[in-house]
């Protein structure tokens, strides 16, 4: 593969400033529409303000669903959609997409009926009112229905009371049902965005795609670009300009010259804990329900942290938020109320995130009803004939159909017809991905040996899926070693990151090219060899590689809370 470093992939930019399709925002839908382009030949060029993913895209919670939720909003097309996408994301991106066993604590048999119809003719909560037995029967065996398409997960199973406390004995005494079904995740969103990514530039020279290049305005009808790296100024014109960046899009459509008023987003957050009681409470699924607002919450168990999600709250203006005390304690007091004996403090948490969702402007309609659907809106760049697509709303599960959907109306600009059908392409590191564990245990196997011990390479392959060859090869071409501060990187792995997967900061690796941010375990030791290690590869001088450190710390404490001296949250 050639050089992707994040500087040479900005210099391209510079050095050819056309292509006939640009694309502005690189979280999932923007990057999932620039591999479907790429794969049909056309020239298209992709610019992220920031890194990959780093958006609302990285913020989610992790979950791949149909939205059970949404049939109470009658979103009957979105909730079938869902369920097909993620049918087919866990056959083509099996390396990051899993299967999710779900769980519905239900308290009460009857409540809620008389409230659901009203939530679903005016898409408004009112006073909550709590979800029975038999409201969520009916919404799971609609669900089942819109999964039989594709589908390889279980239908549903009811579970008594005497039964559900045998299963998940943490429960609440008061429980009177359990309700199981089968979604999916994605333990790496991040991981997958670059993966998606990769696709489209390995399609050939006609993609191309930078992060951290901004969108600052217009230049004789082309668009104006900061290489955030340098602060250079460039323009660059294109055909066809699709702006994909989420919450962004009518700042966006600003800097372009044509404002709009798209966007309502809203806020959602999470914590992850480290917390063995809580983990063990789970029994290894999610826990998903109706807390006493009305908000649908959940707790899910990942790998050995547990993730706790989300508030919905209209963000304002305020598009990059951090997660507040009072969400914190919102969070304990949702885990409290399916899990009464299940002791969790501040310093169980070790982990923040908060996102804004790229959701439609929706005036009086309660945060949680507002469609996670998209559409698509065009104008013209001012002053020129060229068509700008703003894309509205979008979710991650449906992102492959939104990128099939948005590529087919560029395509339709264009002028040309589809060559790909990406519905059963594999996503990079899925191609060949064993299917079962007795297969990833023979794929070990089959790469271990001197300088790859086994648990090196199970490592590469849940990084990179089976692309992990990639990286197991040159892994082999030089001296390699663990890190002295984690054994979770090596330092030609990093070498491999700088040169291949854009990293131009060291946050990128700790938060998106790795899980050490999420799962608590980034240091002040650990982001200074991060930072020493990665220097020779990205040009920095010892005072540089010391300020990238620091300002990964400063990152983490400000937006992620995370107390890298303490291992917990900031007071």
């Amino acid at each position: 593969m050639s050089n992707q470093s994040a500087r040479s992939t900005i210099q391209a930019l510079k050095d050819h400033p056309r292509a006939r399709v640009l694309i502005v925002g690189g979280g999932i839908n923007g990057v999932g529409t620039f591999r479907d382009l790429a794969l049909q030949g056309v020239e298209v060029a992709l610019v992220e303000r920031g890194d990959f993913c780093q958006g609302a895209s990285g913020a989610s919670s992790h979950m791949i669903h149909g939205g059970i939720r949404y049939l109470e909003n009658g979103e009957f097309r979105l909730v079938h959609e869902s369920v097909v996408e993620r049918n087919r994301l866990l056959r083509i991106a099996p390396h990051y997409v899993k299967p999710l066993q779900t769980t519905i604590p239900v308290f009460s048999t009857f409540s809620g009926l008389l409230n659901a119809p009203l939530r679903f003719i005016t898409h408004r909560s009112g006073k909550p009112q709590e979800r029975g037995a038999l409201l969520v029967k009916v919404g799971l065996s609609l669900y089942d229905a819109f999964s039989r398409r594709g589908g390889t997960v279980p239908r549903h199973r009811f579970l008594g009371r005497k039964r559900s406390l045998a299963e998940l004995p943490a429960l609440r005494a008061d429980v009177k049902y359990t309700a199981t079904y089968f979604d999916a995740s994605v333990h790496d969103p991040e991981r997958l965005t670059l993966d998606a990514l990769r696709d489209g530039l390995e399609a050939g020279s006609h993609a191309r795609a930078a992060n951290y290049v901004s969108l600052v305005g217009t230049d004789d009808g082309g668009a104006r670009f900061r290489d955030e790296l340098t602060g250079e100024e460039f323009t660059f014109e294109a055909d066809v300009v699709v702006n994909m960046t989420g919450a962004w899009v009518d700042n966006t459509n600003g800097a372009l010259g044509s404002p709009s008023r798209f966007m309502g987003g809203t806020k959602g957050s999470h914590i992850v804990l480290d917390h063995p009681g809580l983990l063990a409470a789970t029994a290894g699924r999610e826990i998903f329900f109706e807390h006493s607002d009305g908000r649908i919450v959940l707790i899910y168990p990942m790998g050995d942290r547990v993730l706790v999600g989300t508030t919905d709250v209209d963000a304002g203006e305020d598009l990059e938020p951090v997660c507040t005390d009072a969400e914190i304690q919102y969070f304990f007091d949702l885990i409290h109320h399916v899990f009464p004996t299940v002791a969790v403090a501040r310093k169980d948490i070790v982990y923040t995130f908060s996102g804004v969702r790229p959701l439609p402007r929706h005036d009086e309609t309660a945060p949680g009803f507002v469609s996670r659907d998209y559409r698509i809106e065009r104008s013209v760049v001012p002053g020129t004939d060229r068509p700008v697509l703003s894309v509205v709303g979008g979710k991650w599960t449906t992102f492959r159909a939104l990128s099939e959907h948005v590529a087919n109306e560029v395509l339709g600009l264009l002028g040309r017809g589809r060559a790909v059908i990406t519905a059963d392409l594999p996503i990079g590191g899925g191609r060949g991905y064993p299917v079962d564990e007795a297969g990833v245990q023979a794929w070990i196997t089959g790469r271990t040996g001197p300088g790859a011990e086994r648990q090196r390479v199970r490592t590469l392959l849940a990084r990179y899926g089976t692309r992990a060859e990639d990286v197991l090869a040159y892994l082999a071409q030089g001296e390699d070693a663990p890190l002295r501060s984690t054994a979770g990187l090596s330092v030609r792995e990093l070498a491999w990151m700088a040169e291949h997967e854009h990293v131009a900061h060291v946050a990128d690796v700790l938060i998106r090219r790795t899980n050490l941010a999420f799962r608590g375990l980034v240091t002040s030791e650990v982001a200074h060899e991060v930072a020493s290690q990665l220097a020779p590869h990205l040009g920095w001088d010892a005072h540089q590689a010391q300020h990238e450190a620091q300002a990964a710390l400063s990152l983490l404490a400000e937006r992620h809370r995370l107390d890298t001296a303490n291992a917990g949250v900031l007071l």
